[in-house]
């Protein structure tokens, strides 16, 4: 029983995660109800696939820590970019592409890290961060193109659900903080729904069982523009992980060699490989969990194959899934501006400790971030150069990624040539 309750905490520690990135993608997308109600479900069964696959550890797969995995914020700017330029079938192309690219480079990855150094992840994932933000805001008047938005009813709503995450995380601590998202979400939905805000008809509809389906929204294609994207995100996030394993390595007290980090890099592939087939999205480990493990106290990895186990049912039950989707767009941008601060927060944490050290590093933040966000606010400016050159120029993540790694290699990884102390010079 004790397990169980354990496992039961952990799932709802991540489990608004694992629902905002299904919920904000779909909505941006115009998914209708029903199609948004399967793409949740989707994703919360196949969090806990995801999960299992590390936990129970194998020749081949599994870092065998009590890692939990769940839908990475990192993709949700891409994603939505995707798949409103190339359609939803390209998006999914490129999340299959992007998982077994991870798969492919997953025994090579321990020495292909020394390109993803946290001046450049913290750049990118500042980057992420920043682009995010208009989601949020969109969603918080209502949803884009909404014939309400702004209105004062979505304004407060949105507002208010911030405000109550700001003041559970001011006020609380240990699970409570770790849940606040989660709770904001559903008092904002409740409060929706007095004001007459919210429409039950879709969880009346939706059945009790449901199977995943193989290409849910069609077959689907494959584009480099967009494979190269989430491939660069699956890459980012794959070094976030490696972070994960070695604090969880820490905390139990297991030595992790480099063919741990390599099965653990393939398991999240193969995670992101089979949720591309089932149409779910990109996943990546889920650092809210770690503090769990460290906070409880409990280091068994029986606790999360339980947390695994119930993301499964849960994923097999849409009418649960359904719950999920009605709520207003106005609490979610309010909920998501918390979120997605905390994905900037966390970018600029990585970076602070790395540019104090050379004024390379600062050099590589500014020109990186300028980069990316010039092409994400102006993406015409390279509209005239040949489309094999846009592939990299037409997404400004994409284009900060490259301009971070392409820096670093040439501020810390190419030689430099020191000039000779004075003294040596009368010396010789």
């Amino acid at each position: 029983m004790k397990t169980a309750t354990l496992g039961i905490q952990h799932v709802l520690a991540m489990y608004a995660g694992a629902i905002l990135v299904p919920l904000i993608v779909g909505s941006s997308l115009g998914l209708t109800p029903e199609q948004l109600t399967y793409l949740v479900a989707i994703d919360i069964l196949m969090c806990g696939v995801a999960t299992l696959f590390q936990v129970v550890s194998n020749r081949f797969f599994g870092i065998g820590l009590p890692v939990v995995l769940g839908c990475t914020f990192t993709a949700v700017g891409p994603m939505i970019a995707i798949g409103s330029q190339y359609g939803i079938n390209a998006m999914y192309g490129a999340i299959i592409a992007s998982g077994l690219i991870v798969v492919l480079v997953s025994g090579i990855f321990g020495k292909l890290v020394r390109l993803f150094p946290p001046i450049v992840t913290g750049t990118v994932v500042t980057i992420i961060g920043v682009t995010l933000i208009p989601v949020a805001i969109n969603n918080l008047g209502g949803g884009q193109d909404a014939g309400d938005f702004g209105s004062m009813l979505n304004i407060s709503l949105g507002f208010g659900t911030l405000v109550f995450i700001i003041l559970m995380y001011r006020f609380t601590k240990g699970y409570l903080r770790s849940i606040s998202i989660l709770i904001g979400l559903v008092g904002g939905t409740i409060i929706a729904a007095m004001l007459g805000k919210v429409d039950f008809t879709v969880v009346k509809e939706a059945s009790f069982y449901h199977l995943p389906e193989l290409f849910y929204f069609g077959t689907p294609s494959f584009e480099w523009a967009p494979i190269l994207t989430l491939t660069l995100v699956a890459l980012v996030s794959l070094v976030e992980s490696t972070g994960v394993y070695f604090a969880l390595s820490d905390i139990t007290e297991k030595k992790i060699t480099e063919k741990d980090l390599s099965k653990g890099y393939r398991a999240e592939g193969l995670a992101i490989f089979l949720g591309g087939l089932f149409n779910a999205l990109q996943y990546t480990t889920f650092s809210q969990n770690v503090g769990l493990v460290q906070i409880t106290g409990v280091k068994t990895r029986k606790v999360i194959v339980v947390a695994g186990v119930i993301l499964i049912a849960l994923g097999l039950v849409p009418k649960i899934a359904a719950l999920a989707t009605i709520i207003p767009n106005a609490v979610l941008g309010g909920a998501s501006i918390a979120m997605f601060g905390m994905v900037i927060s966390q970018g600029i944490k990585m970076i602070s400790k790395e540019i104090s050290k050379s004024t390379g590093n600062s050099m590589i933040v500014a020109c990186s971030i300028g980069m990316g966000l010039g092409v994400t606010v102006v993406p015409e400016l390279f509209a005239k150069l040949p489309e094999s050159i846009q592939i990299i120029t037409s997404n400004g993540i994409v284009a900060g990624s490259i301009t971070a790694i392409v820096l670093n290699i040439l501020f810390n990884m190419l030689p430099s040539k020191k000039p000779v102390p004075v003294m040596m010079e009368k010396e010789a």
